[in-house]
């Protein structure tokens, strides 16, 4: 259950991990090496280029449906907070790093959005004694920008559309550096106002 679906959410409730929340979240995992697979042998065919962005949006979709059924069924448990943003980081950042390699992404902007994924994640579990660090509406603008950048530059777009990657991964990069340096502002605010921190 994705953690940019569960704004206002303080603490975990206390039910079985063994739901269907939690297994679409595993199988979104699943599902990145195999893209992964798709895009790097699959080269520049336009079949393949297709199949990696449906499986990719495919991926995408199982974290929203899987927060919105949490929610609903009150499924929310502590173990997926904290493995649906891994689940999340692991799709576009091995999306991210492919493109890379591949040379069609550079990597300036690849390490930036991984530096502050790793630094983000370690701050959550930094943080998890004193409460948990609900997403914010910046938080969800950064997930939706990386996902658009992914499939822009999955997608075999023709030579006139591509203008349109460089502005988007710009945007990416910024609301992702922007949304880190407001998650650690709060997650001091939060150790600060934590009983545990005294």
């Amino acid at each position: 259950m994705t953690a940019e679906g569960l704004a206002g959410h303080r603490t975990a409730t206390r039910t079985s991990a063994v739901n269907l929340p939690n297994t679409l979240t595993l199988g979104r995992v699943l599902l990145v090496p195999v893209f992964a697979t798709v895009l790097v042998t699959g080269g520049q065919s336009t079949g393949s280029r297709l199949l990696a962005v449906g499986l990719f949006v495919a991926a995408c979709l199982t974290d929203v449906v899987d927060g919105w059924l949490a929610r609903r069924w009150d499924q929310v448990t502590t173990f997926g907070v904290m493995v649906d943003p891994v689940a999340d980081k692991a799709l576009v950042g091995t999306a991210l790093v492919t493109l890379s390699l591949l040379g069609e992404l550079p990597w300036w902007a690849t390490l930036v959005v991984l530096g502050r994924e790793a630094a983000i994640t370690g701050l959550r579990m930094l943080v998890l004694r004193h409460g948990l660090l609900p997403a914010t509406r910046g938080g969800k603008l950064k997930c939706l920008t990386q996902n658009l950048v992914v499939v822009l530059y999955v997608l075999p777009l023709p030579l006139a559309a591509q203008g349109i990657r460089a502005p988007v991964l710009l945007l990416a990069v910024a609301s992702t550096v922007l949304t880190g340096v407001d998650y650690l502002a709060r997650a001091v605010r939060l150790r600060r106002g934590s009983p545990a921190a005294s």
